[in-house]
C-alpha cells in the first residue's frame, strides 16, 4: 500500500510558519525551510525578551527613584533600607511613578522616612 502524505495538514503547517515569518527580509519570509529556522529563532528571542523586559523595567524604576531621592540628599540604598525598617511596603514601580508624576506625595514619603 502506498504511503499517504496528508497534504492538507502539511500545507497548513507550512502556511502557519510562513504566516509567522511575514515581514522577514528576503527568503526568510518566502522559502519554507529558511523561514522555519527564522521563526524558531524569533520565538527564542521573544521568550528571552519577555524575561529581559522585566529586568529593564526594574532597573528603570530604580534609576527614577534614585534621581528623585537624590534631590533630598539621600541615596537609593539608604532610602530603601529606611523604607524596609519603617515596614512601608510600596513597590519600586509605584515609587518611581510617585517620583515622576506625584512629587508632593514622594516628598511626604521621604520626609516620613527621614524623621
Amino acid at each position: 500500500m502506498p504511503r499517504s502524505t496528508n497534504s492538507v495538514s502539511s500545507r497548513r503547517r507550512r502556511k502557519k510558519i510562513l504566516k509567522s515569518a511575514k515581514g522577514f527580509y528576503g527568503s526568510r519570509s518566502k522559502v519554507y525551510t529558511v523561514a522555519k529556522n527564522a521563526v524558531e529563532k524569533s520565538f527564542i528571542y521573544a521568550f528571552s525578551g519577555r524575561k529581559k523586559k522585566k529586568r529593564d523595567f526594574r532597573s528603570l524604576w530604580i534609576q527614577r527613584i534614585n534621581a528623585g531621592v537624590r534631590q533630598y540628599g539621600i541615596s537609593y540604598s539608604i532610602f530603601m533600607k529606611k523604607l524596609y525598617d519603617k515596614k512601608i511596603k510600596i513597590n519600586r514601580k509605584i515609587l518611581s511613578d510617585f517620583s515622576m508624576n506625584e512629587p508632593n506625595t514622594f516628598k511626604k514619603i521621604v520626609n516620613y522616612i527621614s524623621s
